[in-house]
């Protein structure tokens, strides 16, 4: 797929819903008793993996119409009657792991030649320590595995690096655990499953520790079915709003974004960078804070981006990369090293692909810095960048590309589609040439 510069991008568009609170919509309707109705499911292929990964544990569940779908929820999880396919969901698989540890049942995961080179066993370990077990086909650490639950103990786990799979699937997990499972983080992670472990009917506290907090869960709570309104997702609507920023004369509006201030990094980054942002309309939906973000054309300078910031923009750092490369200036990401063991080592292919499209950029261990093209003149382009079957990636340098001098081209857009179907339709219905 090829992306060209063109004319000015010029319009309104909605954010896909959010994929971390469409997984877990899915995860806690499947857990809970009784029926949870979900407006506004981002349909992906990741999701979507684990909306059939819910009915294979004993769920029933209805797709009613676009977004609209219905979960009945028996109580917990069942052993189901094959192999638990997540696809390239590494939210869905890790989080489903949690879930699914607290039953008295076996289950075998799988995933994609993606799925399968990604580390497991920063979840697993934990599970482990609280009485699961889990049988390694391959090499241990990395799927398939067969996992078997039941009988689970609390534990008080300290986190070293922020991450919200890890304190979801320990949390999960918690559920059905003897006694009070704890986690504490010295840097605060995106607490969307302890909200909707609230919402679900659970009782969840959240002390504040210096710059994080502990939570704690009471094992042996009930889930309720409940409804669910998924805002847009922020990660997703950071691609048109890059557009936005670096093609000239363009002004782009995203409609219902999440704003959870955990999630919402790579847009405090931008205004430091100079960016022409705006926030209209700001609201609560499903309890969360949306708003309308609108981006214009702006001049942006390089900035140091602050390395606690990273686990509110984990997954923004390839666009914001790629944004970078039209500042002025030298743009340093540091300590982003979980970018490495994403999808695909995120850090290695954005310093590849950038470079290969005339970018300077130095890769370090755990970070990279872009020196952009400023007034210097725009961003060469004329690229064909490897993608290893990671959406973000490929979904970065072609909005790269509709603001270089010259087409750039991805080798592999298939994979866009586990977490944003319709970019390539909504690039195209702002302006902008994609085929």
């Amino acid at each position: 797929m090829t992306a060209r510069p063109g004319p000015p991008l010029r319009g309104t568009v909605r954010a896909p819903g959010d994929k971390s609170i469409s997984h877990r919509s899915m995860i806690l309707g499947a857990v809970a008793t009784g029926v949870t109705e979900v407006e506004g499911l981002l349909e992906g292929d990741d999701v979507l993996a684990t909306a059939r990964a819910a009915e294979a544990f004993g769920a029933t569940v209805e797709k009613l119409g676009g977004g609209r779908w219905r979960v009945t929820g028996r109580g917990g999880f069942r052993t189901p009657a094959g192999v638990i396919d997540c696809g390239n969901a590494g939210t869905g698989v890790r989080l489903l792991m949690g879930a699914a540890a607290g039953y008295p049942i076996s289950a075998t995961f799988d995933g994609d030649a993606s799925l399968r080179s990604r580390p497991m066993g920063r979840v697993t370990d934990h599970l482990t320590r609280m009485g699961a077990t889990f049988d390694w086909s391959g090499k241990p650490g990395l799927l398939p595995a067969t996992l078997t639950g039941g009988t689970l103990n609390a534990i008080d786990h300290v986190q070293t690096v922020a991450s919200a799979q890890v304190k979801s699937a320990i949390l999960l997990a918690g559920l059905n655990a003897r006694g009070v499972t704890s986690v504490t983080e010295p840097e605060k992670s995106r607490d969307h499953t302890e909200r909707m472990l609230r919402a679900f009917g659970a009782a969840v506290d959240v002390e504040e520790d210096g710059e994080g907090w502990v939570i704690r869960l009471q094992g042996g709570q009930p889930l309720t079915g409940t409804a669910v309104s998924v805002p847009g997702d922020p990660s997703s609507a950071a691609f048109p709003l890059a557009a936005g920023l670096i093609v000239p004369g363009s002004e782009v509006t995203v409609g219902g974004v999440m704003l959870n201030p955990l999630r919402t990094g790579l847009f405090d980054t931008w205004i430091e960078m100079g960016a022409d942002l705006t926030i209209a309309n700001r609201r609560v939906s499903g309890g969360e804070e949306v708003g309308d973000i609108t981006a214009r054309h702006s001049a942006l300078k390089g900035v140091v981006v602050p390395e606690n910031r990273a686990a509110s923009m984990i997954d923004e750092y390839p666009i914001l990369a790629a944004t970078a490369a039209f500042a002025e200036g030298r743009t340093v990401m540091r300590g982003v090293g979980e970018m490495r063991v994403k999808e695909s080592d995120r850090i290695r292919l954005m310093v590849d692909g950038l470079r290969a499209c005339g970018v300077a950029v130095e890769e370090e261990p755990e970070g990279f810095i872009v020196t952009g093209a400023g007034e210097g003149g725009p961003v060469p382009g004329g690229a064909t960048v490897h993608t290893a079957h990671d959406h973000r990636i490929a979904m970065s340098h072609l909005v790269l590309g509709l603001a270089a001098a010259n087409a750039v081209t991805v080798d592999e857009p298939d994979m866009i589609a586990t977490s944003f179907p319709g970019f390539v339709e909504m690039i195209r219905g702002l302006g902008g040439d994609v085929a």
